[in-house]
């Protein structure tokens, strides 16, 4: 089975269970969502939900068929080659002394991210980025020991029209 990275964008009705359906038709497939984000969409009673998955072409074309089946769901599109990506990340880190705080304001600087919470001993830091740019920042400040982290999970868009 040859697993690819897959991104569902999903135009639904915005009622209590839309969510459970349809992360039950992936799950009944065998498919373990990569991460799963719902919100209001730009239409008055309708939610954006944007999957990330691997899987494979077949499997994925049986789901995508089977969530068109469903009442709740408007319109299904995989926006994969096209879409803007995002993750929103907070990260608390350990700040051991003041060399350490410099450094990781430093990185925090590098990585275009903002700085919400300080205290003497921890920094709280906000950063958005696609996937790899918030773990290369994960991986840059874990030395100094992380307390927490909050991840989003994916949002995207399709480019252009």
């Amino acid at each position: 089975m040859d697993l690819e990275y897959h991104v569902i964008s999903t135009l639904v009705e915005d009622k209590p269970g839309v969510l459970q359906k349809v992360a039950g038709l992936f799950n009944r497939r065998g498919f373990n969502i990569d991460s799963i984000t719902v919100g209001n969409s730009e239409v008055e009673g309708l939610s954006r939900m944007v999957i990330s998955v691997h899987a494979d072409k077949k499997g994925l074309e049986q789901v995508t068929k089977q969530l068109n089946k469903l009442v709740d769901v408007i319109k299904i599109k995989d926006i994969t080659k096209t879409a803007v990506k995002r993750e929103l990340c907070l990260v608390k880190v350990n700040v051991p002394n003041e060399k350490a705080r410099a450094e990781i304001m430093q990185y925090t600087n590098i990585f275009r991210a903002k700085i919400l919470d300080v205290t003497e001993e921890t920094l709280v830091i906000e950063l958005t980025g696609d996937k790899k740019k918030i773990n290369a920042f994960i991986s840059l400040v874990e030395n100094y020991g992380i307390k927490r982290i909050a991840r989003t999970g994916l949002t995207a868009m399709a480019r252009g029209v």
